[in-house]
């Protein structure tokens, strides 16, 4: 594994805040993706290449933005494995490279009110600090 792919590999794992090694690639979590017929790369198949550092054809992959974050291959999974973060933790590094992360984890503090779920300003944290 090349060493930024190690980098990256560990930023993905990181931010999405699963472990890949978890899998035992039973496939459960593809065979319950309604986005299975349209995806390149499907869950089971996302969680192998994170856990083996082969990010690159993820991250040019349509797959990336064919999920649809609906969590079913979470529930399905046995292992609370779950494909959907990852999927998701991808995406957000896709979008940073591209430069089209609009905010920072300064700019959060500002948009904060008094209503706001303390979950939600986590998140936010969460999203903008990696």
């Amino acid at each position: 594994m090349h060493k930024d792919n190690t980098k990256l590999t560990e930023e993905i794992i990181r931010a999405s805040g699963v472990n890949p090694k978890k899998c035992m690639k039973c496939g459960k979590c593809s065979a319950t993706c309604p986005a299975y017929d349209e995806m390149e790369y499907h869950p089971h198949q996302f969680v192998y290449m994170v856990e083996s550092g082969d990010i690159e054809p993820l991250m040019n992959s349509k797959s990336l933005y064919m999920c649809l974050s609906c969590f079913a291959c979470i529930d399905r999974c046995p292992r609370g494995v779950e494909p959907a973060k990852l999927v998701e933790a991808v995406r957000l590094s896709v979008i940073r490279q591209q430069g089209k992360n609009h905010m920072t984890a300064d700019d959060v503090p500002a948009k904060l009110s008094e209503d706001l779920p303390q979950q939600a300003i986590v998140s936010a944290f969460r999203k903008y600090t990696k």
